[in-house]
């Protein structure tokens, strides 16, 4: 899994399906490149919080990431984490629950 960093994959992505979750956003794009490969791309801004907060949620957006995509995610497509306010408070299993829900809605 790799991660996405431009910011052309980042605008590619909210063109696909999204996922509006409590403690975040998914979005997956399907690439249509041939690639089998998953990306992820996390973002979180500051309205969410300060730095201290945002460099948190990224942190466990990784680790979900980390353990989730690679069985569950969708090959071949970019996986987009967009955290929200309410994602702050939420707990570690309550995140990773929704986003296999979240990942369920999407599927093709």
């Amino acid at each position: 899994m790799t991660t996405l960093r431009k910011r052309k994959d980042f605008l590619a992505a909210n063109r696909g399906k999204r996922a509006v979750m409590p403690g975040f956003i998914l979005l997956v794009h399907d690439r249509k490149d041939g690639d089998d490969g998953l990306r992820l791309g996390i973002t979180v801004t500051k309205k969410v919080g300060g730095s201290v907060v945002r460099n948190r949620m990224k942190r466990r957006f990784r680790a979900l990431g980390r353990e989730i995509l690679p069985e569950r995610g969708i090959h071949g497509a970019d996986h987009i984490l967009i955290g929200r306010k309410a994602g702050i408070e939420r707990d570690f299993g309550s995140l990773r629950g929704d986003l296999l829900s979240a990942l369920e809605r999407v599927q093709p």
